[in-house]
């Protein structure tokens, strides 16, 4: 089994749910390709700012602020890469609104430290985990039409996977499996619902979407 097989494997398990394929199939339309490389660009710049918070919060904990460091630039480097996608094709870089996703998962974080960054890492896990579920997932549905793009997404996925991977043992090491598995609980439940419902706007990581919703 390659690395790439036990990453899918390993995300597989632990999601509670896959992306609906009529979310793939929108995200799959060419006339919606600059929407969807926009706002993976601005997932990107998300994560490298997560990463950041957490290094600017907790500089006593050297563990945390070497993986925060590593995923930071290499979640700068996606960035950089998507919008040298976006500018070989012509496609201008502008403000979208944000997805309910991840606004809905940060919403559960409790606020009191040290609960607060506990759940800031379950919910970076989960975020890392759905991209690459999703990367993956997506990749056959645009190969025929836009191979480039397709095997970049397939190349996303050890470092998306890594991030998850990391993002969940510093988790654990500050709370223990037991509380960690009963926070993923509750946050599992409300990904699979934010994945499922339908969403008025389109978005990475978006619910399910038809035609007539697409901005």
């Amino acid at each position: 089994m390659t690395r790439e097989q036990e990453i899918i494997q390993a995300i597989e398990a632990f999601l509670p749910c896959a992306t609906p394929v009529e979310w793939l199939e929108v995200a799959a339309d060419p006339a919606h390709r600059a929407l969807l490389m926009i706002d993976h660009a601005n997932c990107e710049k998300k994560a490298a700012a997560t990463a950041m918070s957490l290094i600017w919060r907790h500089t006593g904990q050297q563990d945390l602020l070497q993986k925060m460091s590593q995923l930071a630039r290499e979640e700068l480097l996606h960035f950089e890469q998507v919008v040298g996608f976006m500018q070989r094709r012509g496609v201008e870089y502008t403000e979208l609104t944000a997805s309910r996703y991840a606004a809905g998962l940060r919403a559960e974080c409790r606020q009191n430290e040290p609960a607060r960054l506990v759940d800031t890492l379950i919910v970076g896990a989960i975020v890392e985990a759905r991209s690459c579920e999703r990367f993956h997932a997506l990749a056959p549905y645009i190969e025929a039409d836009d191979p480039e793009l397709a095997k970049y997404y397939r190349s996303l996925l050890r470092a998306e996977g890594r991030h998850f991977e990391d993002y969940l043992a510093l988790a654990v090491d500050r709370a223990g499996q037991v509380e960690v598995d009963a926070r993923l609980s509750v946050f599992l439940n409300l990904e699979q619902s934010l994945i499922q419902q339908s969403d008025s706007e389109f978005r990475f990581h978006s619910g399910p979407m038809f035609e007539s919703a697409v901005a």
